[in-house]
Protein backbone atom coordinates (compact mmCIF):
# COMPACT_ATOMS: atom_id res chain seq x y z
CA UNK A 1 0.00 0.00 0.00
CA UNK A 2 1.81 3.16 -1.33
CA UNK A 3 1.05 6.82 -0.21
CA UNK A 4 -2.54 7.86 0.17
CA UNK A 5 -3.43 11.46 -0.05
CA UNK A 6 -0.09 13.84 -0.05
CA UNK A 7 -0.26 16.52 2.18
CA UNK A 8 1.77 20.21 1.84
CA UNK A 9 3.79 20.91 4.55
CA UNK A 10 1.61 24.50 4.72
CA UNK A 11 -0.94 22.17 6.53
CA UNK A 12 1.25 21.14 9.38
CA UNK A 13 0.12 22.61 12.56
CA UNK A 14 3.09 22.40 14.38
CA UNK A 15 5.32 25.40 15.33
CA UNK A 16 8.81 24.11 15.64
CA UNK A 17 10.27 27.33 16.47
CA UNK A 18 7.91 28.46 19.38
CA UNK A 19 8.43 24.82 20.93
CA UNK A 20 12.16 25.63 21.07
CA UNK A 21 11.52 28.50 22.81
CA UNK A 22 9.25 27.24 25.27
CA UNK A 23 11.32 23.46 25.99
CA UNK A 24 9.25 21.54 27.37
CA UNK A 25 9.60 18.49 25.47
CA UNK A 26 5.81 18.85 23.70
CA UNK A 27 4.62 20.29 20.12
CA UNK A 28 2.10 22.88 21.60
CA UNK A 29 -0.67 23.41 19.45
CA UNK A 30 -2.95 25.76 21.54
CA UNK A 31 -2.86 26.97 24.83
CA UNK A 32 -4.44 23.42 26.06
CA UNK A 33 -3.97 21.21 23.77
CA UNK A 34 0.17 20.06 23.10
CA UNK A 35 1.33 16.21 21.87
CA UNK A 36 4.48 14.43 22.20
CA UNK A 37 5.66 12.25 19.54
CA UNK A 38 7.27 8.92 21.21
CA UNK A 39 8.91 7.13 18.91
CA UNK A 40 6.23 5.25 16.03
CA UNK A 41 3.38 6.99 18.14
CA UNK A 42 1.72 10.25 19.50
CA UNK A 43 0.52 10.93 23.31
CA UNK A 44 -1.71 14.28 23.71
CA UNK A 45 -1.70 16.60 26.76
CA UNK A 46 -4.99 18.44 28.00
CA UNK A 47 -4.37 21.98 29.83
CA UNK A 48 -2.64 25.05 29.93
CA UNK A 49 0.87 25.08 30.68
CA UNK A 50 1.78 25.25 34.77
CA UNK A 51 -1.92 23.97 35.26
CA UNK A 52 -0.39 22.36 38.30
CA UNK A 53 -1.40 18.85 39.89
CA UNK A 54 -4.75 17.35 38.92
CA UNK A 55 -5.21 20.03 36.68
CA UNK A 56 -4.83 18.47 33.24
CA UNK A 57 -5.13 15.15 31.37
CA UNK A 58 -2.85 12.59 29.26
CA UNK A 59 -4.85 10.97 26.27
CA UNK A 60 -3.03 7.75 25.72
CA UNK A 61 -0.01 6.04 27.16
CA UNK A 62 2.42 5.49 24.48
CA UNK A 63 4.61 2.29 24.26
CA UNK A 64 6.21 0.47 26.35
CA UNK A 65 9.60 1.82 28.32
CA UNK A 66 8.39 5.29 27.89
CA UNK A 67 6.25 6.30 31.09
CA UNK A 68 9.54 8.33 31.94
CA UNK A 69 9.33 10.51 28.79
CA UNK A 70 5.95 11.22 29.61
CA UNK A 71 6.47 12.34 32.85
CA UNK A 72 9.30 14.19 32.26
CA UNK A 73 7.25 16.13 29.63
CA UNK A 74 4.32 16.60 32.02
CA UNK A 75 6.60 17.83 34.69
CA UNK A 76 8.41 20.65 32.58
CA UNK A 77 4.59 21.26 31.20
CA UNK A 78 2.17 21.57 34.28
CA UNK A 79 5.16 21.68 36.92
CA UNK A 80 6.69 19.38 39.29
CA UNK A 81 5.43 16.30 40.26
CA UNK A 82 1.57 17.21 38.56
CA UNK A 83 -0.51 14.49 38.03
CA UNK A 84 -2.84 14.36 35.32
CA UNK A 85 -7.02 14.64 36.78
CA UNK A 86 -7.26 11.33 34.68
CA UNK A 87 -6.13 9.22 31.67
CA UNK A 88 -8.11 9.02 28.92
CA UNK A 89 -7.35 5.86 26.29
CA UNK A 90 -8.66 6.13 22.88
CA UNK A 91 -8.23 2.35 22.54
CA UNK A 92 -5.77 -0.19 24.14
CA UNK A 93 -2.80 -1.57 21.60
CA UNK A 94 0.32 -2.05 22.59
CA UNK A 95 1.74 1.54 20.68
CA UNK A 96 -1.36 3.53 22.88
CA UNK A 97 -1.32 1.91 26.37
CA UNK A 98 2.05 0.35 26.78
CA UNK A 99 3.55 2.49 29.59
CA UNK A 100 -0.04 2.64 31.32
CA UNK A 101 0.06 0.19 33.95
CA UNK A 102 3.86 1.93 35.15
CA UNK A 103 1.75 5.93 34.92
CA UNK A 104 -1.38 4.02 36.78
CA UNK A 105 0.77 2.78 39.24
CA UNK A 106 2.46 6.35 39.75
CA UNK A 107 -0.30 8.58 39.26
CA UNK A 108 -3.12 6.96 41.25
CA UNK A 109 -5.62 8.74 38.57
CA UNK A 110 -8.54 7.21 36.83
CA UNK A 111 -8.29 5.98 33.94
CA UNK A 112 -11.42 6.25 31.32
CA UNK A 113 -12.13 4.20 27.84
CA UNK A 114 -15.20 2.82 26.20
CA UNK A 115 -17.04 0.01 27.31
CA UNK A 116 -16.24 -2.25 24.55
CA UNK A 117 -12.02 -1.52 25.23
CA UNK A 118 -12.29 -2.34 28.79
CA UNK A 119 -11.81 -6.15 28.03
CA UNK A 120 -8.50 -5.13 26.63
CA UNK A 121 -7.30 -3.31 30.00
CA UNK A 122 -8.78 -5.51 32.48
CA UNK A 123 -6.77 -8.40 32.12
CA UNK A 124 -9.74 -10.40 30.59
CA UNK A 125 -8.99 -9.89 26.69
CA UNK A 126 -6.23 -10.14 24.00
CA UNK A 127 -6.84 -8.42 20.42
CA UNK A 128 -7.15 -10.54 17.55
CA UNK A 129 -4.08 -11.77 15.73
CA UNK A 130 -2.63 -8.55 13.38
CA UNK A 131 -2.83 -9.43 9.86
CA UNK A 132 0.98 -8.65 8.41
CA UNK A 133 -0.12 -9.78 4.82
CA UNK A 134 -1.95 -6.11 4.32
CA UNK A 135 -0.10 -2.23 3.78
CA UNK A 136 2.97 -3.61 3.04
CA UNK A 137 6.23 -2.23 5.00
CA UNK A 138 8.13 -3.34 7.44
CA UNK A 139 5.87 -2.30 10.01
CA UNK A 140 3.44 -4.63 8.60
CA UNK A 141 5.17 -7.91 8.30
CA UNK A 142 6.82 -7.13 11.99
CA UNK A 143 2.73 -6.89 13.30
CA UNK A 144 2.78 -10.69 14.57
CA UNK A 145 6.01 -10.21 17.29
CA UNK A 146 3.92 -6.70 18.75
CA UNK A 147 2.26 -7.64 21.99
CA UNK A 148 -1.60 -7.99 21.55
CA UNK A 149 -1.90 -9.35 25.34
CA UNK A 150 -4.10 -7.00 27.69
CA UNK A 151 -3.17 -4.60 30.41
CA UNK A 152 -4.50 -5.21 33.54
CA UNK A 153 -5.24 -1.33 35.01
CA UNK A 154 -8.89 -2.57 36.29
CA UNK A 155 -7.87 -0.60 39.76
CA UNK A 156 -8.20 2.62 38.22
CA UNK A 157 -9.95 1.92 35.00
CA UNK A 158 -13.71 3.27 34.50
CA UNK A 159 -15.95 3.15 31.95
CA UNK A 160 -16.49 6.58 29.54
CA UNK A 161 -19.65 8.33 30.74
CA UNK A 162 -22.55 7.34 28.34
CA UNK A 163 -23.91 11.10 27.30
CA UNK A 164 -20.39 11.89 25.40
CA UNK A 165 -18.62 14.11 28.00
CA UNK A 166 -14.99 13.67 28.38
CA UNK A 167 -14.54 13.90 32.15
CA UNK A 168 -11.82 17.02 33.19
CA UNK A 169 -11.97 17.88 29.49
CA UNK A 170 -14.84 20.75 29.81
CA UNK A 171 -16.43 21.24 26.29
CA UNK A 172 -14.78 18.14 24.64
CA UNK A 173 -16.83 15.20 23.83
CA UNK A 174 -16.09 11.58 23.03
CA UNK A 175 -17.03 9.97 19.96
CA UNK A 176 -17.39 5.91 19.45
CA UNK A 177 -15.33 4.84 15.86
CA UNK A 178 -14.89 1.33 15.76
CA UNK A 179 -13.12 -0.42 13.59
CA UNK A 180 -9.79 0.04 14.02
CA UNK A 181 -10.62 -1.54 17.57
CA UNK A 182 -14.50 -2.14 18.65
CA UNK A 183 -14.13 0.46 21.58
CA UNK A 184 -11.94 3.07 20.10
CA UNK A 185 -12.83 6.82 20.91
CA UNK A 186 -12.02 9.76 18.96
CA UNK A 187 -12.19 13.11 21.21
CA UNK A 188 -13.49 16.43 19.84
CA UNK A 189 -14.28 19.60 20.83
CA UNK A 190 -16.76 21.93 18.83
CA UNK A 191 -15.51 25.27 19.74
CA UNK A 192 -12.62 25.73 17.64
CA UNK A 193 -13.03 22.99 16.03
CA UNK A 194 -9.88 20.04 17.39
CA UNK A 195 -10.26 16.24 16.75
CA UNK A 196 -8.23 13.91 18.56
CA UNK A 197 -9.75 10.74 16.27
CA UNK A 198 -6.95 8.25 17.01
CA UNK A 199 -5.96 6.01 14.80
CA UNK A 200 -9.38 6.21 12.85
CA UNK A 201 -7.52 7.85 10.13
CA UNK A 202 -3.73 8.85 10.50
CA UNK A 203 -1.15 11.35 9.00
CA UNK A 204 1.47 9.37 8.09
CA UNK A 205 1.95 5.48 6.44
CA UNK A 206 2.41 3.40 9.53
CA UNK A 207 3.02 0.06 8.02
CA UNK A 208 6.12 1.54 6.53
CA UNK A 209 9.22 1.92 9.19
CA UNK A 210 10.87 4.66 6.75
CA UNK A 211 7.82 6.27 6.59
CA UNK A 212 7.22 6.29 10.01
CA UNK A 213 10.91 7.60 10.64
CA UNK A 214 10.71 10.28 7.93
CA UNK A 215 6.92 11.42 8.98
CA UNK A 216 5.87 13.31 5.56
CA UNK A 217 2.55 14.08 6.23
CA UNK A 218 -0.74 12.39 4.21
CA UNK A 219 -4.07 11.58 5.12
CA UNK A 220 -4.14 7.61 6.07
CA UNK A 221 -6.62 5.22 6.75
CA UNK A 222 -6.24 3.08 9.72
CA UNK A 223 -2.82 1.26 10.07
CA UNK A 224 -4.10 -1.66 8.39
CA UNK A 225 -2.47 -4.52 10.46
CA UNK A 226 -4.38 -4.03 13.10
CA UNK A 227 -7.19 -2.88 11.87
CA UNK A 228 -10.12 -5.61 12.68
CA UNK A 229 -13.42 -4.42 10.76
CA UNK A 230 -13.03 -2.66 7.57
CA UNK A 231 -16.69 -1.76 7.31
CA UNK A 232 -16.91 -0.16 10.40
CA UNK A 233 -13.93 1.83 9.80
CA UNK A 234 -15.15 3.69 6.91
CA UNK A 235 -18.09 4.84 8.67
CA UNK A 236 -16.05 6.06 11.29
CA UNK A 237 -13.64 7.76 9.13
CA UNK A 238 -17.06 9.54 7.47
CA UNK A 239 -18.69 10.91 11.00
CA UNK A 240 -15.26 12.17 11.71
CA UNK A 241 -14.86 14.19 8.13
CA UNK A 242 -18.51 15.34 8.88
CA UNK A 243 -17.45 17.26 11.57
CA UNK A 244 -15.22 19.50 9.30
CA UNK A 245 -12.34 19.15 12.00
CA UNK A 246 -9.93 22.86 11.91
CA UNK A 247 -7.13 20.53 13.51
CA UNK A 248 -6.50 16.93 13.68
CA UNK A 249 -3.96 15.39 16.49
CA UNK A 250 -4.02 11.93 15.11
CA UNK A 251 -2.25 8.70 17.09
CA UNK A 252 0.17 8.55 14.24
CA UNK A 253 1.50 11.30 12.33
CA UNK A 254 2.16 15.03 12.86
CA UNK A 255 -0.73 17.81 13.66
CA UNK A 256 -2.33 19.14 10.25
CA UNK A 257 -4.90 21.54 10.28
CA UNK A 258 -7.05 24.08 7.84
CA UNK A 259 -8.64 23.64 4.71
CA UNK A 260 -6.17 21.01 2.65
CA UNK A 261 -6.80 18.57 5.58
CA UNK A 262 -10.10 18.89 5.71
CA UNK A 263 -10.49 18.25 1.71
CA UNK A 264 -8.16 15.21 2.07
CA UNK A 265 -10.49 13.84 4.73
CA UNK A 266 -13.44 14.44 2.61
CA UNK A 267 -11.85 12.64 0.00
CA UNK A 268 -10.46 9.41 2.31
CA UNK A 269 -14.31 8.90 3.29
CA UNK A 270 -15.65 9.29 0.06
CA UNK A 271 -13.17 7.21 -1.35
CA UNK A 272 -12.30 4.74 1.47
CA UNK A 273 -12.62 1.42 -0.16
CA UNK A 274 -10.66 2.06 -2.79
CA UNK A 275 -7.84 4.55 -0.75
CA UNK A 276 -7.89 2.47 2.23
CA UNK A 277 -8.96 -1.22 2.34
CA UNK A 278 -6.47 -3.67 1.34
CA UNK A 279 -7.46 -5.96 -1.56
CA UNK A 280 -7.12 -8.93 0.60
CA UNK A 281 -6.70 -9.58 4.14
CA UNK A 282 -7.51 -11.20 6.96
CA UNK A 283 -10.22 -8.99 8.19
CA UNK A 284 -11.66 -7.48 4.94
CA UNK A 285 -14.03 -9.89 4.78
CA UNK A 286 -13.65 -11.71 7.72
CA UNK A 287 -14.30 -8.83 10.17
CA UNK A 288 -13.22 -9.81 14.09
CA UNK A 289 -16.74 -7.84 16.11
CA UNK A 290 -17.63 -7.89 19.41
CA UNK A 291 -21.11 -9.00 18.40
CA UNK A 292 -19.62 -12.72 17.21
CA UNK A 293 -17.06 -12.98 20.01
CA UNK A 294 -13.96 -12.89 17.29
CA UNK A 295 -12.87 -9.42 19.13
CA UNK A 296 -11.84 -10.77 22.20
CA UNK A 297 -9.47 -13.36 22.47
CA UNK A 298 -8.64 -15.78 25.66
CA UNK A 299 -5.62 -14.25 27.30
Amino acid sequence: MNEQIPLGSESLADNPQADEQRDDHTRELLSDVAYKRLGIVNVAFYGKANAGDGAWVLIDAGVAGTAGMIRRAAEKRFGKDARPAAIIMTHGHFDHAGALETLAEDWDVPIYAHPLELPYLNGTASYPPPDPSVGGGLMALLSPMYPRHPYDVSRWLQPLPEEGKVPHMPGWNWIHVPGHTPGQVALWREGDGVLLPADAFITTRQESAYAVAVQKPELHGPPAYFTQDWEAARASVERLAALEPEMVVTGHGPAMQGPEMREALHQLARNFEEIAVPEEGKYVRNPAMPESGDAYRSS
